[in-house]
């Protein structure tokens, strides 16, 4: 049975098209490439999922023993979070609603 780390960030603002698109570039690699991937990349949310890979492998090490270079991404996976709903006014007296999303990011790493 192998050991598998969850890490869930909530309340990310940005909407779950934009963060799986980083999302989907980290899914199956090592962990110390998966950071310096991330670290390289131009998206501005890929800071937030940066500092949750990060956290997965301090979890790791503190809680379970295990090093950095055995670990993988097993999952990153995408989920819509709240929609804060705001309301612009627009000609003849009439308003168009503009929807804010939020999502979640869960990253689960396994032992190699």
């Amino acid at each position: 049975m192998s050991t598998e780390i969850n890490v869930c960030l909530k309340k990310i603002r940005v909407s779950p098209q934009k963060l799986n698109v980083v999302a989907k570039m980290i899914r199956g690699m090592k962990a110390d490439k998966a950071v310096g991937t991330l670290m390289c990349c131009k998206k501005r949310i890929a800071a937030d999922v940066y500092k949750c890979v990060r956290s997965a492998m301090a979890s790791a090490e503190n809680n379970y023993g295990i090093s950095s270079d055995r670990l993988r991404v097993k999952e990153s996976s995408v989920g819509y979070g709240m929609k804060m709903r705001r309301y612009e006014p627009r000609g003849r007296g009439r308003s168009g609603r503009i929807c804010k999303p939020f999502s979640q990011l869960r990253i689960v790493m396994e032992e190699v």
